[in-house]
């Protein structure tokens, strides 16, 4: 009894692990695939903003070119962490003439949250942007949430900056501007700051080391049930 008992155990536990293992494999697929689509977008021709109607489809890295007039008054300014340190991103609305949209202008330090101190940085007149289409981050951070009435955001939530800034027809999602306008013909931009094209594009993939240490794990649980009842055999 005491042996089939143990037998059992290494049984279930072999199954678990393989189980694991497969799941794990499933896994790397599925992240191949997002990087092969992440990949594709972002290195793609750039084409037209999505029309409304797919705007609840996943828009993530597709690469747009947009042409409209910054509302450098309405901006909202949003925590964040960087190569250059803590600072904050500049939110400014584009508008295109049929929607708002949200541009990630880029990165200020916090000498630079007073538009005052970055003049050059705030184009006027038409603008044409090449970047990448970011998803909305609802809520705020981690223990902290955005606050819309007292000026604190921790998340680029697009809804919300929307509704503070009383913006209309806006899109569930952001731009991720390059430091550059196409109209300047990749000249950074004026001033030096916002600092674009802060865009990070990386997807862990561990997912085979994970399935071969889990399918390792079930080979052991029926290596140990076989050396059990050997030894069981023996006595």
């Amino acid at each position: 009894m005491k042996r089939r008992l143990l037998l059992g155990l290494c049984v279930l536990l072999a199954l678990a692990f393989a189980a694991l293992g497969v799941w794990q494999v499933e896994r790397r697929t599925w992240k191949l695939d997002l990087i092969a689509r992440v990949t594709a977008r972002s290195t793609a021709t750039p084409a037209p903003l999505p029309p409304r109607a797919a705007w609840k489809e996943d828009q993530s890295y597709r690469r747009v070119r947009v042409t409209g007039t910054l509302l450098n008054d309405r901006e909202t300014l949003v925590q964040a962490v960087t190569d250059y340190g803590p600072g904050w991103w500049v939110m400014t609305p584009l508008e295109t003439g049929t929607t708002t949209l949200l541009v990630n202008r880029g990165f200020i330090p916090n000498d630079r949250r007073d538009p005052a101190n970055r003049p050059a940085g705030q184009p006027r007149g038409p603008v044409t942007i090449t970047g990448l289409l970011r998803t909305t981050e609802p809520g705020g951070a981690f223990l902290r949430s955005n606050d819309p009435a007292a000026g604190r955001w921790y998340s680029r939530d697009v809804a919300a900056i929307a509704r503070a800034r009383g913006l209309r027809d806006t899109p569930p999602f952001f731009l991720d501007a390059p430091p550059f306008f196409l109209d300047a013909d990749a000249t950074p931009n004026s001033g030096g700051y916002p600092i674009g094209g802060l865009t990070v594009i990386a997807f862990r993939n561990n997912h085979l080391v994970y399935a071969l240490t889990w399918f390792a794990l079930a080979a052991l649980s029926i290596a140990g049930a076989v050396l059990a009842w050997r030894k069981e055999d023996a006595r």
